[in-house]
């Protein structure tokens, strides 16, 4: 029944214009369609809203990432733009220089996953994964 279904991200926000400035200014995206109290962003074959929410985000695991090919370059430019990095120490996991490196993590296509993490303007924590082959 859902096998055929397009996936999208639905993520909280407490101020959606501030979020809007976030998602321009940090990270280069601007929305292709606006409702009120809500925004729809396009990313590749994929789609994800922010909406209006008087709750919080809980930012204690990834809500949204992306895939891409050269981690260390997204890193350095999103850096560039202003994004702050988390850093990452816990048992078989630690981030050097903002990246990880996550044995075996799925989704990875391969056998692990290089992987970095961030909050956006409303607390929400968004990854970006390179998979490693």
């Amino acid at each position: 029944m859902l096998e055929n279904s397009r996936v999208a991200t639905r993520l909280p926000a407490k101020d959606l214009e501030r979020a809007r400035a976030f998602y321009a200014d940090k990270l280069g995206l601007e929305p292709v369609e606006e409702r009120p109290g809500g925004l729809l962003y396009q990313c590749g074959s994929g789609r994800f809203a922010l909406f209006t929410s008087t709750g919080a985000a809980s930012g204690d695991h990834t809500q949204m990432a992306w895939e891409v090919d050269d981690i260390e370059a997204v890193v350095e430019q999103l850096r560039g733009r202003g994004v702050v990095f988390e850093e990452v120490d816990l048992p078989g996991m630690r981030t050097v220089d903002g990246i990880a490196y996550v044995e075996g993590n799925y989704p990875s296509a391969g056998v692990g996953e290089r992987a970095a993490w961030f909050r956006d303007s409303e607390g929400n924590l968004l990854g970006i994964g390179q998979p490693v082959r």
